[in-house]
């Protein structure tokens, strides 16, 4: 039954009692009840427990005889599971729903998040990237994610590893959104578990997923269109052809939001997502003002400010700009499908590229949260998560042979990286990475140039 509407949305008026907001999550957790369908229903019968009584007389037009919506039973154990877990639910309607996500297609009629709610008035950017980021990639990212969070601007990514655990990381101290594929309360991947409580007590974790839902591949695209719908602007860095983020990129133009790509070496792999992006009209990212820049001229950005002045305390500013609920982000939001000039095309020539947004991300994009990639949580947590460790847990154990060698060539690309620079980033003893180097060179899988730098073959 999901999927049959493509207006615009409709406001709802949001559940004032108990028994409305479980009437809510009754309708949105029934069998073949998404977004949109939940939207028509709602138009259609007014409320959401007269579009309940309804439901089974619909399903039966449809050919189904045994339709039963989710019992009220279930409802309250999520809701009671919800709350244990210290996350709340926001309805759509409801003052702190984020006026971004509104505007889009399908907007989530119930979330679940659990931090600091005041970010939700904030303006947003995403950032999204390849889960085997390269040093240079993640560096990238991580300066990137500073930059917008001085300027004002909440990072939002998907918690995945690579890009998107650089930018969390980055940006918890002047704020950062994580959209979950599963449930809020269920971290993936395993390793991330650290950051992912940072973000909780500093910035926010958001889901549209029942609480203890475990992720599913099929869950990810339907993540990935919240990362886009929340943001004025994505910024892509790192993605290979046919990847997650390409996804991500397609779901924020159809959305009418700006797209911007940081280029990379034509020989490296992780970098011909972006060219191709940069290639048919998005714009090109070297530094923060140039994200900055898109997000003030850009036709389909937000009336907000996007800048504090220098030296100020952001999460301060921020905390006082939102005294008394009093959102920063002022104007109307963007409208559904009104991309800005030249986004167009740019939206039909990386469909091919980017595969069917209900493609499954475990065949799509690896590097984006494919769950039956799991058997490598065991490995070394990325950069962004070893600033969040807490103190007094030890280091992780140092990764075999062969996961030492693949930790190396994910960090090293077509451009040459300073040899102690790739031992930073890797935080594992020189000791042990010299013989990898040694052997790999050997192998021919990487060259060494002058002034201790390092290329990929």
């Amino acid at each position: 039954m999901d999927g049959n509407s493509t207006s615009s949305p409709t406001p709802f008026t949001p559940p004032t009692t108990e028994e409305e907001r479980l009437s809510w999550f009754r309708l949105i957790r029934s069998r073949r009840v998404g977004p949109s369908t939940f939207a028509r229903l709602m138009r259609e019968h007014g409320c959401a427990t007269a579009a309940l009584d309804a439901l089974p007389a619909i399903a039966r037009a449809a050919g189904i005889d045994d339709y039963t919506p989710c019992p009220a039973d279930a409802a309250k154990r999520e809701i009671s599971a919800g709350l244990r877990a210290g996350a709340w639910p926001l309805f759509q309607g409801e003052d702190a729903y984020p006026a971004a996500l509104v505007a889009i297609a399908d907007p989530p009629p119930v979330l679940w998040v659990r931090g600091q709610a005041d970010l939700l008035a904030r303006p947003m950017v995403a950032m999204v990237g390849a889960r085997n980021a390269s040093s240079l990639g993640g560096r990238m990212a991580r300066k990137l994610a500073e930059g917008l969070g001085w300027h004002g601007h909440v990072v939002v990514s998907g918690l995945a590893r690579g890009i998107d655990t650089a930018v969390h990381g980055a940006a918890l101290k002047t704020g950062t959104l994580a959209v979950m594929a599963g449930g809020v309360d269920v971290i993936y991947p395993a390793e991330n578990a650290a950051l992912a409580a940072a973000i909780a007590d500093q910035g926010i974790l958001l889901s549209e997923q029942p609480i203890g839902t475990q992720p599913q591949a099929r869950h990810f695209p339907r993540r990935n269109r919240i990362v886009s719908g929340l943001s004025q602007a994505v910024v892509v860095i790192e993605a290979a052809e046919g990847s997650g983020s390409l996804i991500t990129a397609r779901e924020a133009l159809e959305q009418g939001r700006e797209v911007l790509a940081v280029p990379g070496h034509p020989l490296d792999a992780r970098a011909a997502g972006c060219n191709h992006l940069i290639r048919e009209g998005a714009r090109l990212v070297r530094d923060v003002a140039d994200i900055v820049e898109a997000l003030t001229t850009s036709p389909a950005h937000f009336d907000c400010v996007t800048a504090y002045p220098a030296g100020t305390d952001v999460a301060a500013r921020a905390a006082r700009d939102n005294a008394g609920g009093a959102p920063r982000m002022r104007g109307a939001p963007v409208p559904a499908n009104a991309a800005s000039p030249g986004t167009t095309a740019l939206a039909r020539n990386i469909k091919a590229t980017a595969g069917p947004a209900d493609a499954g991300m475990a065949i799509a994009n690896p590097a984006e949260g494919d769950i039956r990639d799991a058997a490598a949580t065991g490995a070394p947590a990325p950069n962004g998560a070893r600033a969040c460790q807490p103190q007094g847990q030890t280091s992780p154990t140092l990764p075999d042979t062969l996961t030492l060698h693949r930790l190396i060539l994910d960090k090293l690309g077509s451009a040459p990286l300073a040899e102690d620079q790739l031992i930073r980033d890797l935080a594992i003893p020189a000791a042990s990475v010299a013989p990898a180097l040694l052997f790999l060179e050997l192998d021919g899988r990487i060259q060494r140039q002058p002034g201790g730098m390092l290329a990929r073959l």
